[in-house]
């Protein structure tokens, strides 16, 4: 980048992401406004503008930095679109407008720095969402600090399209069950031989009480990559067994003797303290024991070191995982602890979901806090985070879980009921039913139902006694009870909500169904008031 500033090269040579965040201030710190446009085919006005925003704005630095590159993107849209566009003062709504067009359509490799042409495919919503944030925030402060009038509100205008936001749902990426019961027996089995070897182009080389420390804590703790990084010395707090005085002797004393390892069993609880992180102050969340035993046995091994600065604190803090005055690196997790334990898993470094990174094994370990019907607000403490919608992100609702919820819950029987039916099979294999006889006969209680369609009968949970009624003390009943070939089926009748009612509620709800149904015909023809009428007259 310095080279094209200078214009010795024509354009910026590629170099990793980390060193070329770290040559922005250089490049800018000493350079011509023109020259440096002209290499990164923007107009200088607009990138003084960015410039001067990345250096007022308090969001983190990595944060910015990711904002002032899709703020240069926008520049190279407006010099070949609106080359008369040089300052946010310019924008209006309709030009707002046409940015949030253009920016729905982008791909890959379009309006991207020179020298970097990766191009084709659309860019994901996430992507497009980060687009509308950076505009957002950028036009907010400057209007905020009175460098550019209010002409639109940036909320409004770039706000996010529906097309887009419905794309951004949550999609939990837990590590598959079967990957994750694997990386846990390498995790908690991991020794010394496992450990790569040491060579020129290795990665960190750690002590193993490091590496198997920080596996475990990946494993179990549900930390970010850069807590991890920024754990200190003493994280492990313990609520010991009030009667185990061996409990209570210092975590770095006889750490790995059998004696120690019982009684830190014994504790009732095992305690880590995360420190400060971008969504909450430092708090203690419970973990599982193995966590506390592995980083007590790297403190009592872990060589004594300068206290080193915490960007995010300012403070001068003895980092846990830190060795020979280096701290843990940003990408070894990634790149070679994850590499090491699928390796000894026996596994490879992609699921089905992806890639296995450091953050994936924070949503595992949420979903599986989820299976075991934690709550929400419990898990949401449990990771740090400031409002339930971010950890709605973590969770994934398991099939299993789903499937065995909705078997509890049987929506398709909650109007079920069974009855009892008798079947005279002597009836059906003399073809007497050809001729009318009566073969099925439906259990009430107090007497027999004996219509065929006695499902569709509206009086079947309140019987008016029709014709097709025949009572359990009459003679025709008694013989057909008496007869040895009966066949005793249930058959599931659906009930409607009144029904229901009368059967879950009792006798004053089935006195309301039978009012309801006093003037419905029943299967012989009569009403429910006419046959009662019939009876009066008759006794």
């Amino acid at each position: 980048m310095i080279l094209a500033t200078k214009g010795i090269v024509e354009e910026p040579i590629g170099e990793p992401p980390a060193q070329r965040a770290r040559l922005i201030e250089a490049v800018h710190g000493d350079c011509e406004w023109n020259a440096l446009a002209e290499s990164q085919r923007i107009d200088p006005e607009w990138l003084q503008w960015c410039w001067r925003w990345f250096n007022t704005s308090t969001f983190v630095r990595q944060t910015r930095l990711s904002s002032y590159s899709r703020l240069k993107a926008i520049g190279r849209w407006l010099k070949l679109e609106h080359a008369d566009i040089v300052s946010p003062a310019q924008w209006d709504v309709s030009l707002a407008a046409e940015c949030v067009a253009m920016i729905d359509r982008l791909v890959i490799g379009r309006f991207a720095e020179p020298g970097r042409h990766r191009a084709g495919k659309p860019f994901t919503p996430a992507t497009k969402e980060g687009y509308f944030t950076t505009l957002r925030a950028f036009f907010w402060d400057c209007q905020e600090w009175n460098w550019i009038p209010r002409r639109f509100n940036p909320s409004r205008a770039f706000r996010t399209p529906r097309s887009i936001k419905s794309l951004l749902g949550t999609k939990p990426r837990p590590v598959a069950d079967s990957f994750w019961a694997k990386l846990l027996w390498a995790g908690l089995n991991l020794s010394a031989q496992d450990l790569p070897k040491k060579t020129s182009a290795a990665h960190e080389q750690y002590p193993f009480e490091f590496v198997r420390a920080l596996a475990v804590a990946w494993l179990l703790a549900g930390l970010r990559n850069n807590e991890y990084r920024r754990l200190r010395v003493g994280c492990i707090r313990r609520d010991p067994d009030p009667n185990d005085a061996s409990a209570n002797t210092p975590a770095t004393e006889n750490a790995g003797s059998p004696k120690r390892r019982e009684s830190l069993s014994k504790c009732q609880s095992c305690l880590l303290e995360v420190p400060v992180n971008k969504t909450s102050p430092a708090f203690l969340k419970p973990v599982d024991q193995a966590v506390g035993v592995a980083i007590e046995l790297w403190e009592k091994v872990r060589p004594p070191q300068p206290a080193v600065l915490d960007k995010k604190t300012g403070e001068m803090v003895q980092l846990m995982f830190s060795y020979r005055g280096r701290h843990l690196g940003a990408s070894y997790i990634n790149k070679t602890l994850i590499p090491l334990l699928c390796r000894k898993a026996g596994i490879p470094k992609l699921d089905p979901k992806g890639t296995i990174t450091s953050h994936r094994a924070r949503s595992t370990l949420a979903s599986h806090l989820h299976k075991a019907d934690m709550s929400l607000p419990d898990i949401q403490a449990w990771l740090g985070h400031k409002s339930p919608a971010s950890t709605q992100y973590y969770l994934a609702q398991q099939p299993t879980k789903l499937a065995k919820a909705y078997a509890q819950a049987e929506s398709f029987k909650r109007n079920l009921r069974s009855i009892e039916v008798l079947i005279d099979a002597e009836a059906v294999r003399n073809g007497s039913t050809a001729s009318g006889e009566s073969w099925k006969y439906y259990d009430l209680g107090h007497g027999y139902c004996t219509w065929d369609f006695f499902v569709e009968c509206p009086h079947r949970m309140a019987c008016a006694k029709c014709d097709y009624y025949l009572p359990k003390a009459s003679s025709k009943a008694q013989l057909l009870e008496a007869k040895g070939n009966l066949l005793r089926m249930r058959q599931e009748i659906p009930l409607t909500e009144e029904e229901c009612q009368a059967v879950d509620d009792g006798l004053g709800a089935l006195q309301e169904l039978c009012d309801k149904l006093s003037n419905v015909p029943t299967p012989s023809g009569q009403t429910p008031r006419q046959l009662v009428q019939l009876s009066g007259a008759l006794g």
